[in-house]
């Protein structure tokens, strides 16, 4: 059997150790790996005609290839926010300008038809995508055309729908942990209100396990707008209620206050999402209108999945990378791994696109405190969502 692999949208700590697993385990049955580089960028970029393609999107996967590469974050085969379902007139590759492809009023192209037929003439007999919903939304296209999927989820907002665990979590939430509580010398050194943003565009589900873990005074999520003038008055009660004369909020991306929206700019990318941030320094600006104290204000981004994974973070990356190949060698297709309460299991592909998950409010969040309400842990799973 002929695998092949590929890691789209946002990189995170434990892909490596998936793409590990996943190659270990086809060569142990003597089947051929094949790593797509740049998610589906390579198979959408990737021409038959051309020799070089073979080395600019295609990377042979073999033992040696992935022996160390668990130790390291990030992913070896690159990534894209890519969606050949999609494609922009300027991000057509050139070979395909002019191809017999659907083209909707806005010129953006279907290149799936390209896409099937990379499969085809690669002899892929099944396909391995590692990514969050926009990723595996592009998965479940391609099972309906007859490819042959096993997908994996992966996003440190936990975010994806069918499953209780994405590759990722456990680690941003880690690294948020330490640098939420590092910023504590700086915001109580100088009598500060610390305003720290964490990644988190449509669920809070980080930011709140997050500020949870780390003690935070207060925490905004998307699913809950923020009022202002009463979160202003509640950290001036924090900063006046700690010995040491600071207050810890944290925010979410995609927060909004309340009678705006989250905090977009920029271009849509494939999937129709343009880039967040910047809503931390906006409720510490207008924080510190209303209390006069000042601010620190410090956007975590790219540091929440910066660096190797943490233990969590590998068991379940190996687990799930294992579990597709196994579940290939029993003749299945069409499934996305998955952790429901507590065990290892599969949902069908389709299911990132059937539903959306987020914070349940009534049960993990007090709406007029700003702060996790964690009332009832008996019976919950691990990361009480």
């Amino acid at each position: 059997m002929h695998i092949g692999i590929l890691t789209g949208g946002g990189d995170v700590p434990g892909l490596n150790p998936c793409i590990k697993a996943l190659t270990r385990e086809s060569l142990r049955r003597g089947w051929r790996v094949t790593g797509f580089r740049r998610g589906w960028a390579g198979p959408l970029s990737f021409n038959p005609a051309d020799p070089k393609a073979q080395a600019q999107w295609l990377t042979p996967l073999d033992a040696n290839a992935v022996r160390t590469i668990d130790r390291s974050g990030g992913t070896i085969l690159h990534t894209s926010r890519t969606n050949p379902g999609k494609v922009k007139p300027g991000d057509l590759p050139d070979f395909l300008q002019g191809a017999r492809l659907p083209v909707n009023k806005e010129g953006v192209t279907d290149a799936t038809a390209h896409v099937l037929k990379v499969l085809e003439h690669l002899k892929i007999d099944a396909l391995v995508p590692i990514g969050g919903d926009d990723t595996l939304s592009y998965a479940a296209r391609l099972a309906q055309e007859g490819v042959r999927v096993m997908s994996v989820p992966k996003t440190m907002d936990n975010d994806v729908f069918g499953t209780d665990y994405c590759i990722g979590f456990s680690t941003a939430v880690s690294r948020s942990v330490e640098f939420i509580t590092a910023l504590r010398t700086p915001a109580g050194s100088h009598e500060r209100l610390a305003v720290i943003e964490l990644f988190g565009r449509n669920s809070g589900e980080t930011a709140l396990i997050s500020g949870f873990l780390a003690d935070a005074d207060r925490v905004a999520i998307p699913e809950c707008p923020v009022n202002l003038d009463r979160l202003s008055q509640q950290l001036l009660a924090d900063r006046a209620a700690n010995p040491s004369g600071y207050g810890v909020l944290i925010v979410s991306e995609g927060a909004a206050v309340e009678g705006g929206s989250a905090m977009e700019r920029g271009e849509e990318d494939a999937y129709g999402h343009r880039k967040l941030g910047g809503i931390g320094d906006f409720i510490g600006e207008e924080v510190k209108r209303r209390t006069g104290v000042n601010i620190i204000s410090q956007s975590l981004a790219y540091l929440m999945r910066a660096g190797g994974p943490d233990a969590l973070d590998r068991m379940v990356a190996a687990s799930y990378g294992a579990m597709a190949v196994q579940l290939l060698e029993d003749g299945e297709q069409g499934k996305m791994m998955a952790i429901r309460d507590g065990n290892y299991t599969t949902v069908p592909v389709d299911a990132c696109i059937q539903g959306q998950r987020r914070v349940d409010v009534g049960a993990l969040y007090d709406t007029q405190e700003y702060r996790p309400q964690i009332a009832q842990v008996r019976g919950k799973p691990m990361f009480l969502y």
